[in-house]
């Protein structure tokens, strides 16, 4: 990077940040207001209209998730429209970024409700040993959510369509040779409509595995920089990655939902009277979801340090897979520069906030 690029990716990264601790700030602070305020009385209310339990919990998630959506839109828009635009980041409309938050929503709605309706069921059913059902049922989902994300989440805000290229689908054939993962996996996904920005990705699981390469990369690198990063993205098949992520996952929502449990009762025992999980009433949503945020919060971090081992086992095979270190370090330099990326964060923040290591790190990997 120039002084100018690299000036302008620190800034870039700066805001970045600042927008991102904003939002967890607004979600923990809103969580919190919601749970220990308007939560009791909402649902005492709402019980003088509606005497299902069930829709008591839909409204009230509903409410919430309302409230919250126009509280945040300020920072969502100047987070992911404003900022973006800023830097040069972004190709949207500000009516094209719009209708694709609204879609983000809705699913976000959609998938809410039918999460949390389904927990508070294994709740009532389960009763004290609710949270270890509930982590049971959380790996269930992993696996049918891993399996529709490539073929029906991500095509509803990307266009997705399989890479036919002579060269490339030679090269990226050789690669998956002895991996288990097959060719026809491999595919186009139309970033440039939204981004500048250029990424590829390992998604789904069993037969929609497949590996996903943005178009913005296909065009603006070579083919020797193109296989060095699909090559990176098999290592993620080859090691298992996202087995390993699901199965840790799991044993992370053991430890979520009991501490959750614990949580939980002891402030419905203050509010509602002696009751066991079997009466949990829906007015314990906010605080819910509050535990669960905070939770995800400090775990974070530890699945972060995860994260950056996985990349860093990809990039060794890459390395090792292709030898072409030139390409290796030529394709981390122009994502650096196209993503704005910082190649030198602050220790604490990629600590705290980054899933993948530092541009520097990654590069000097090519020197050992």
């Amino acid at each position: 990077m120039s002084r100018e690029q690299l000036a302008e990716a620190k800034q870039y990264g700066r805001l970045e940040l600042l927008c991102s601790l904003a939002d967890k700030g607004l979600d923990v602070g809103f969580l919190t207001l919601m749970a220990f305020a308007f939560a009791v009385p909402l649902d005492g209310w709402l019980a003088r209209f509606v005497d299902s339990q069930t829709l008591r919990l839909v409204l009230i998630f509903l409410i919430t998730t309302a409230a919250h959506i126009g509280i945040s839109f300020p920072l969502s828009l100047y987070a992911g429209h404003t900022l973006e635009h800023r830097f040069g980041l972004s190709h949207q409309t500000f009516g094209r970024w719009l209708a694709r938050y609204a879609k983000r929503n809705l699913l976000t709605v959609v998938f809410g409700v039918a999460m949390f309706v389904g927990l508070y069921w294994v709740i009532w059913l389960c009763g004290q040993w609710w949270w270890l059902a509930a982590a049971g049922a959380f790996f269930v989902v992993s696996i049918i959510f891993g399996q529709l994300m490539p073929v029906l989440i991500l095509p509803l805000f990307y266009k997705i369509e399989r890479l036919e290229s002579g060269e490339l689908t030679r090269r990226m054939t050789r690669l998956a040779e002895g991996t288990g993962l097959s060719i026809q996996g491999v595919y186009r996904m139309g970033l440039s409509e939204e981004t500048a920005k250029a990424n590829a990705m390992l998604t789904g699981l069993g037969r929609t595995r497949r590996v996903l390469m943005g178009d913005t990369l296909l065009e603006q690198f070579s083919p020797d920089e193109i296989e060095v990063i699909f090559a990176h993205e098999i290592g993620h098949h080859v090691f298992r990655h996202i087995r390993k992520m699901i199965v840790t996952g799991v044993l992370y929502s053991i430890a979520g939902f009991w501490i959750c449990d614990r949580i939980i009762l002891a402030w419905a025992h203050s509010h509602y009277g002696p009751l066991d999980a079997h009466q949990l009433p829906v007015g314990t949503l906010p605080l819910l979801m509050l535990v669960l945020t905070l939770f995800a919060l400090v775990l974070e971090p530890v699945q972060n340090i995860i994260s950056r081992r996985f990349e860093r086992q990809c990039d060794r095979y890459a390395l090792e897979r292709t030898g072409l270190r030139e390409a290796y370090v030529s394709a981390f330099r122009k994502l650096a520069k196209l993503n704005k990326d910082d190649p030198n964060p602050n220790p604490v923040e990629v600590f705290l906030f980054h899933s993948h290591p530092p541009i520097s790190e990654r590069l000097a990997l090519a020197k050992d």
